[in-house]
């Protein structure tokens, strides 16, 4: 898996209510969710995504609230993944189960100016600058984790495993 995209930064402990404000909660369309994605810090961010950009962030990314709504903004949105050197675990584990790839690295924020390309391969971990060539090295994601992110997400990816086992019986 790669991912190319352009660099959005933010910093440290970013909560849910950030990524996408309580305010919003009442739908789970992904579509609406990404309209207002990190608006509380960037009001005119949903707008500026292209396909496969890169939020980069400090530490505690995606703590507070566990909803699985702030991923599927993310994702909705255009994000092709997140970057920090630590994420909130209930957050981590709703990004893969959303299809949402993330990936730690401790020397990020110092690496990354907002607007800089990156190239991600999730295969090995390796984080490349293009704009800077400087280069880095994340905790490539598990095979079995791809699979999620392939899929969809989790749900996704059970219906599938579920359809191919159900096929293979008649």
């Amino acid at each position: 898996m790669k991912i190319k995209g352009r660099a959005w930064k933010f910093g440290e402990n970013i909560d849910t209510d950030v990524i996408i404000p309580a305010r919003y909660l009442n739908t789970s369309d992904p579509a609406e969710l990404a309209k207002h994605c990190m608006e509380d810090a960037d009001p005119d961010l949903a707008a500026k995504i292209a396909a496969g950009d890169v939020i980069v962030a400090g530490r505690n990314f995606g703590c507070g609230s566990s909803r699985e709504h702030a991923p599927i903004a993310l994702k909705a949105a255009g994000i092709g993944c997140v970057i920090a050197p630590t994420f909130a675990r209930i957050f981590y584990r709703n990004a893969f189960n959303m299809g949402l790839p993330i990936f730690e690295c401790s020397d990020i924020e110092d690496a990354v100016s907002q607007g800089d390309v990156l190239e991600i391969d999730g295969d090995t971990g390796e984080i490349s600058n293009l704009t800077t060539g400087r280069r880095l090295k994340a905790q490539p994601i598990p095979a079995f984790m791809q699979e999620l992110i392939a899929d969809g997400g989790l749900i996704p990816h059970v219906l599938k495993k579920f359809e191919k086992s159900s096929s293979c019986g008649s």
